[in-house]
This record gives C-alpha cells, sequence and structure tokens, in this order.
C-alpha cells in the first residue's frame, strides 16, 4: 500500500475517531468486479482480464446545532487488487458552511458541479477528475476552495478563490483500461511558476426564468484537462503539462412537458502542443446540445421511457485534445419508479468523421432496505489508430459494484 493512501487512512481514522461521539455516519461499503471481455493490447504482460477492488465514501454532517452554520466531512478510499494508482483516497468534501443575512460562505474542501447534459459536462471545471475511478468523468476529487454565494431577485452570483491545484488521477502500468504508453504522473510540468498553488478564481451566475434555467461562468487559472507530452529520456512514457487558461462558458435547460432542451458551451484560450510537441496560444469554441423525450406510464404501467439524443462539437476537429469533435449520442433511460429504485440508461456514441462507436449501459437496482447491486458495460468499436482512445480498443469491459448502505 503507498505512503499517500497510509497518510490519507490514518488522517480519516483520526478525524473519524474524533467525531463519532457527538455524530452518526452515513455511507456505504462497495464491492466491484470488472471484467475485461479481450486480453491486453499487445499482450501486455502487466495487465490482467479481472480486476477485484473495494471502496468505501462516508460522510459526516453536523449543523453544529445552528440553522446558519454547517460541517460536512466525506472521505473516499478504494483498495485495488492490482493497480497501484486505483488503489488511493482522497478527502471529497471537509468543508465549514455559514449563511449570513445576505450571502453564504463555504470554506474548505468542497465539491461543485455544473453542467446540463448527458454524454459530456464541457463547463464543469472547478473540480479535477479522479480518471482511476471510470472512463465517464463523472467522479471528481475534492477541491480546496473559498465559495461566496449570493442570491439576488436578478439571479444567484457565486465567486469562488481556489488556492491550490489537484492533478488528475490516472491508471498505472497493471490498470485498465489505460493509454499506451501509459502516463506518469510523477513527470508534470506546469505554465505557472506557482505550479499547483497558483491561485485559481471562477464566478458563475445562475438564473430561472420560468421553465428556462440559464447558468453563464468564467474560469481563469490552471487548466483542469492535462496536455500529454511525449516520451522522454528514453521512457515509454507520458508526462503532463498543466497550461493556464481562460475559460467562458453557458450552460442552459429548457423543460416543456414530456421535453427537456439541454445545451452547454465553452470558448477556451490556452496554451495546447503541436505535432512537434511545441506549445502555441489556441483559442477555441466546443458545444453540446440535445434533448430527452420522456414516454410517461409506458404499456399502462408506473415506468418511464427516455429518449435522449445529443451533437458533440469542437471546432478545432481532429486537432482537438478532448475526444469527441463532431459526434452524436443516442440513448435509452428506464425508470422503472418501483420501490427498488430500479433504473437504466443505455448510450451510443458515434463519431461522424471515423465511425467510432462508445456503448454504454448503466443499470441500478435495490434489492434490500441496505443493499444495492449496479451493472456497468463499457465497450469500444472501430477505434481509429490516430485517435486520442488509440490503446482502449481492446478494453470493453463489464462492471458489477454490490454496496451495502449504512
Amino acid at each position: 500500500m503507498n505512503t499517500k493512501l497510509i497518510k490519507i487512512l490514518t488522517y480519516t481514522a483520526f478525524a473519524m475517531s474524533s467525531f463519532q461521539c457527538i455524530a452518526d455516519w452515513s455511507g456505504d461499503i462497495t464491492f466491484q468486479s470488472r471484467y475485461f471481455l479481450h486480453d491486453p493490447q499487445v499482450n501486455n504482460p502487466e495487465q490482467h482480464n479481472n480486476y477485484l477492488s473495494v471502496s468505501s465514501e462516508v460522510e459526516y454532517y453536523s449543523d453544529l446545532e445552528s440553522d446558519t452554520k454547517s460541517i460536512t466531512f466525506t472521505p473516499f478510499v478504494r483498495i485495488d487488487q492490482y493497480d497501484n494508482e486505483r488503489t488511493h483516497g482522497d478527502l471529497r468534501e471537509l468543508h465549514y458552511q455559514q449563511v449570513f443575512d445576505t450571502w453564504e460562505l463555504r470554506l474548505g474542501v468542497s465539491k461543485v458541479y455544473w453542467g446540463v447534459t448527458e454524454s459530456q459536462h464541457l463547463v464543469d471545471v472547478i473540480n479535477q477528475t479522479d480518471n482511476v475511478e471510470n472512463t465517464d468523468g463523472e467522479d471528481k476529487l475534492g477541491q480546496p476552495m473559498i465559495k461566496a454565494t449570493f442570491e439576488r431577485d436578478w439571479g444567484t452570483v457565486d465567486v469562488f478563490i481556489l488556492p491550490y491545484f489537484r492533478e488528475r488521477t490516472f491508471q498505472g502500468s497493471e490498470g485498465r483500461p489505460r493509454s499506451f504508453p501509459v502516463v506518469d504522473t510523477d513527470q508534470v510540468n506546469y505554465e505557472s511558476t506557482d505550479e499547483e498553488q497558483n491561485l485559481d478564481y471562477a464566478l458563475r451566475w445562475f438564473q430561472y426564468f420560468g421553465d428556462l434555467e440559464i447558468g453563464l461562468a468564467y474560469f481563469n487559472g490552471t487548466s483542469r484537462e492535462p496536455l500529454f507530452r511525449a516520451p522522454t529520456n528514453n521512457t515509454n512514457t507520458l508526462s503532463l503539462y498543466y497550461p493556464q487558461m481562460q475559460q467562458a462558458s453557458i450552460d442552459a435547460q429548457l423543460t416543456t412537458e414530456e421535453w427537456l432542451w439541454k445545451f452547454e458551451a465553452i470558448a477556451r484560450d490556452w496554451k495546447n502542443t503541436d505535432s512537434n510537441d511545441q506549445l502555441f496560444n489556441e483559442q477555441f469554441f466546443a458545444m453540446t446540445g440535445g434533448f430527452e423525450y420522456t414516454f410517461v406510464g409506458v404499456f399502462e404501467s408506473d415506468a418511464d421511457i427516455g429518449l435522449v439524443s445529443e451533437y458533440l462539437y469542437d471546432d478545432r476537429g481532429i486537432e482537438a485534445t478532448a475526444i469527441f469533435q463532431n459526434d452524436i449520442m443516442m440513448g435509452l433511460r428506464l425508470a422503472v419508479n418501483d420501490a427498488d429504485s430500479t433504473e437504466a440508461l443505455l448510450g451510443v456514441i458515434y463519431d461522424l468523421d471515423n465511425q467510432e462507436r462508445l456503448i454504454s449501459l448503466e443499470a441500478k437496482k435495490r434489492f434490500s432496505e441496505n443493499w444495492t447491486a449496479s451493472l456497468e458495460v463499457r465497450g469500444f468499436n472501430k477505434i481509429d489508430r490516430l485517435s486520442r482512445l488509440k490503446g482502449i480498443e481492446d478494453d470493453d469491459f463489464i462492471q458489477l459494484d454490490i454496496a451495502y448502505f449504512f
């Protein structure tokens, strides 16, 4: 077990022992099996076809016997059978919150979510992606922050000061799915001379206009998306570079009876790398937009079926650092609306340029008061040899999670 994880576990145990006399804990323990349908690419002997792991996320919340003050503490830990990089811990949240007469303050480590679309979240730039957890970018690391919220008749304004940067996590040499070559997280460079201590900041305005909700945001600081640099010093590994960036964004959602219309767009100014690994200034525009239509009470039952469709665009085309530049997403969402909260989402993202297909199935069901089963299937089909997805075309997997909640 690595020393970083030992420190996190020790800190978590100490904090839990300090709080347990005054509060109850809630959380889960999850057992996971991830089975890969194909042998590793190029017959890599370090990788495997089946990975077992166990994780736990617990939460402590206290209102401090006050209507205006609270503390939230949420540690997370995973132990993986093979991948040392996926064996990790994180402080998802540890913050103090206080409500004043005209504004609200949050101080500490926290998570913030921006965005409305299903296939990707372009505007979500506050928290770093915990990439070893999954390939969909939904899992996030805790972010140190000072957040002030001001609510007015004309909208809600959030002001963020972000004093410390979290590097993205990546699979180790034994991990799957992962890139080829492997990412060396010890080889990291920054554009800012302050490196991870660069002071980032962000602003966001949000408001409802009847059935329309809209958010406008601006971020200035270290990019949460790293650039990959070619192997150096005769090592078969990729190094990371985190540039500074400025990003303006908009996200909007319109609800009209059975229709849900969604849109996200960004304009970013940052430094990218060319084919010779040289940095250059780049400005680009990207967007995701689409709809979800819900058929309520299908076949005279309590179940609902939703049809999801989105278009993903990046004006850099094949030069984009993102994997989606000219893609369409189609999906079906099932909500059984039963006592066991049974639900499922099937989605396919199709690249209109090179016919790549990403296939995803997520399903969940509670089978007792405290136990939940989740099934996840990921497929990578017809991956182009020049694609940024190159290396994971043989990493189709089936994942089963059994979680106990307390």
